[in-house]
């Protein structure tokens, strides 16, 4: 549901990579919102750190194998060093395809991923919500 949310925002604002919202809401939805929270959070830093690192090295390293892996390994680095290990392997694939794919603009690559994830995040929180809503319904509903 979420995942449905976020791609259509995303079509609806014309973003330019919708899929990325649309991947973020499956990958963090949970059915406890706490918990869809907390998986968000690390997929926005993972995405921040990984298109940063994938931005920032563009302009030193050439698109070529090597320096895509010489790429994928800071930012798998820099997540770990800021405690963020469950994030290194998002954070190294974004580097990558920073690195490989979108080279000439990685800047502006770098900024739709970093909204299409948050998007997607929100929504995946907000229907992650919608058990506990009802729930809450139904028992006000039965009274006390």
């Amino acid at each position: 549901m979420g995942a449905g949310l976020s791609l259509a925002l995303a079509q609806l604002l014309n973003l330019e990579y919708p899929i990325y919202a649309f991947i973020a809401a499956v990958i963090v939805t949970d059915l406890s919102p706490s918990q869809t929270s907390q998986l968000g959070l690390r997929r926005l830093v993972a995405t921040v750190v990984g298109a940063t690192c994938g931005a920032a090295l563009s302009p030193v390293l050439p698109p070529e194998a090597w320096a895509i892996g010489v790429g994928i390994l800071i930012a798998m680095l820099a997540c770990n060093l800021i405690n963020v290990h469950e994030g290194a392997k998002v954070a190294g694939y974004i580097c990558g395809i920073v690195l490989l794919a979108h080279h000439s603009e990685p800047w502006s690559y770098a900024s739709y991923r970093f909204v299409e994830t948050i998007l997607g995040v929100v929504a995946a929180v907000l229907i992650s919500l919608v058990p506990k809503l009802i729930r809450a319904v139904e028992s006000e509903r039965q009274g006390p």
